[in-house]
C-alpha cells in the first residue's frame, strides 16, 4: 500500500485529523523543546504528502521588517546615486512592492531605484499598478461583486480576497501616514513610493523571463514557491536563479525547506547568515501554521549541521550559477 492509494489517503486523513487535535492540545513548553520539533517534523511531513497546494493572495505591507531591515543594510554598500534593480515575483496586490520600495527609499533617498513587479495574474498586477485599498477591516465582500459593484467594491474585494487579518495591520499609524493618503474608506500609496516601479504579468516558471526583466540586483520570490509541488516548486527555483546578477541577491522564503537547500547546495548559493533567525521569525502567521499547514515554516534549529543553508531565506548568487 502506497501512500498515494485510496485507502492509505483516507488512513492518512484520519491520523491527521487525530493529530491535529492532539497538537493543539499540547502544552507550549512541550512543543518548544526538541521532543516537540520532533513530533511537529513528523507530522508536517505528512501534512505535506497529502495537502491540497492553491495560490493565494493574502498578504500584509510590512509583513517581515527584518527582511526588509536586511535589504537597507545590503543596500548600504552601493555607491551613491547608483541605480539598483530590483525585481519581485509574485507581486500579488502589492504589498511587497510597496514596502520594499518604502523601506529602501527611506534608508537610500539617492539610489535610483527601478523595480520591476511580476504576477502570473493579470487581474491582480492591474489591481496592484493602482496602489488603492480599502481601508475597511470588514472582508465581507463578495467575489462575484468585483465585477457587479464598481470601482469601490472592485477595490474592496481585491484588498479583502483571501485575507483573513487585515492588509494594514502590521503598520504603526506613523507608518500609514508616511505610506499613505487615506480618503475616507481608500487609501492610496504616495506617489514617491509608487515612482520607479514596472508592473507586467508573467510567469516565473518562463524560462525566457529574463528577456523581459533582465538580469537583478536583487530578486524577491518569497511566499509563493510553497504552493507548488517540491518538482516544479525546485525547477522554478532554478530558474528564478539565472535572474541574479553574479554576486546580487536572491529573497526566498514560503518555499519547502527540502527544496531550498538542495537547490541552494548543489548551485554553490551563499547564505546570508545576517539576520538570520530575525528574517527567518519575522513572519509570524507562517511560523504559526507549523507544522499543521503545507506553508507553516518550521522552528529556527540551530543544533543542526546545515542550519545556516537551510534556515538562511536570502542568498548571495555568484558564477557558479551561470
Amino acid at each position: 500500500m502506497t501512500w498515494h492509494s485510496p485507502i492509505s489517503q483516507l488512513c492518512l486523513r484520519g491520523y491527521l485529523s487525530q493529530s491535529h487535535r492532539i497538537w493543539n492540545h499540547l502544552s507550549p513548553s512541550f512543543r518548544g523543546r526538541s521532543e516537540g520539533h520532533a513530533y511537529g517534523r513528523h507530522l508536517h511531513k505528512l501534512v505535506l504528502l497529502h495537502a491540497n497546494r492553491r495560490q493565494y493572495f493574502a498578504t500584509f505591507f510590512l509583513r517581515n521588517r527584518p527582511r526588509l531591515e536586511l535589504i537597507s543594510r545590503l543596500l548600504e554598500k552601493k555607491a551613491v546615486s547608483s541605480r539598483v534593480d530590483l525585481l519581485v515575483l509574485g507581486c500579488a496586490k502589492g504589498a511587497e512592492v510597496y514596502s520594499v520600495a518604502w523601506a529602501v527609499r527611506n534608508a537610500r533617498r539617492d539610489l535610483r531605484l527601478n523595480i520591476h513587479a511580476v504576477d502570473i495574474s493579470q487581474e491582480i498586477v492591474d489591481f496592484a499598478r493602482r496602489g488603492v485599498y480599502t481601508f475597511k477591516k470588514s472582508d465581507a465582500v463578495r467575489p462575484w461583486n468585483g465585477t457587479a459593484g464598481g470601482e469601490a467594491v472592485d477595490v474592496a474585494w481585491n484588498t479583502s480576497r483571501d485575507q483573513n487579518a487585515w492588509i494594514f495591520e502590521r503598520m504603526t499609524k506613523d507608518e500609514l501616514d508616511a505610506m499613505f493618503e487615506i480618503r475616507g474608506d481608500q487609501a492610496s500609496v504616495r506617489p514617491w513610493i509608487r515612482e520607479g516601479i514596472t508592473w507586467s504579468c508573467g510567469d516565473a516558471f518562463d524560462p525566457k523571463l529574463s528577456t523581459i526583466t533582465g538580469l537583478q540586483d536583487m530578486v524577491f520570490a518569497n511566499n509563493f514557491l510553497c504552493h507548488f509541488e517540491p518538482t516544479p516548486a525546485e525547477r522554478c527555483l532554478r530558474n528564478i536563479g539565472g535572474l541574479v546578477k553574479p554576486g546580487g541577491y536572491l529573497y526566498v522564503s514560503g518555499i519547502d525547506l527540502d527544496v531550498r537547500t538542495r537547490v541552494g547546495v548543489e548551485l554553490g548559493w551563499k547564505p546570508v547568515t545576517e539576520l538570520i533567525r530575525e528574517v527567518h521569525d519575522g513572519d509570524d502567521s507562517v511560523r504559526r501554521g507549523w507544522p499543521l499547514e503545507y506553508w507553516g515554516l518550521e522552528p529556527f534549529d540551530e543544533s543542526r549541521p546545515d542550519w545556516q543553508i537551510r534556515y538562511a531565506s536570502v542568498f548571495q548568487l555568484g558564477d557558479r550559477l551561470r
